[in-house]
């Protein structure tokens, strides 16, 4: 399924605070539009973009097609990437975070952000 318009800036910075208050072990995160421009970021939005692009790039190469999902752990912490609605999410986390939930939850942030859905539950306009 591919969005056929990027959501706001301002959607994306709600539903980026929204993952981060659900998942209180996630360090800091990024949105993308599907020509990977960055929507929304913790911090430096260029870090971010490049960050993105090069982790994302690598996981196409290793199967020749989009990824939808990428995981890395480390000593240091976690990196998730996941793709929906022709956007992406990117989260770091804390180590040993419940990668089965932190996905669950990206993917749920951006369903609804592809859809339009905003982190109080209304539409585009909000109050929902």
């Amino acid at each position: 399924m591919t969005a056929t318009k990027a959501p706001s800036r301002e959607s994306a910075e709600q539903a980026l605070a929204y993952l981060a208050e659900m998942s209180p072990d996630v360090r800091g995160g990024a949105i993308l539009a599907g020509d990977r421009s960055v929507l929304a970021a913790s911090g430096d939005q260029e870090g971010w973009a490049a960050a993105a692009r090069a982790l994302l790039d690598a996981g196409d190469r290793v199967g020749g097609e989009p990824v939808e999902q990428i995981h890395v752990a480390t000593e240091q912490g976690e990196v998730f990437a996941l793709r929906h609605g022709g956007l992406t999410a990117l989260a770091v986390t804390e180590r040993f975070v419940l990668a089965s939930l932190m996905a669950f939850d990206i993917r749920a942030v951006l369903r609804d952000l592809a859809a339009g859905v905003t982190a109080d539950g209304g539409g585009p306009g909000g109050g929902g």
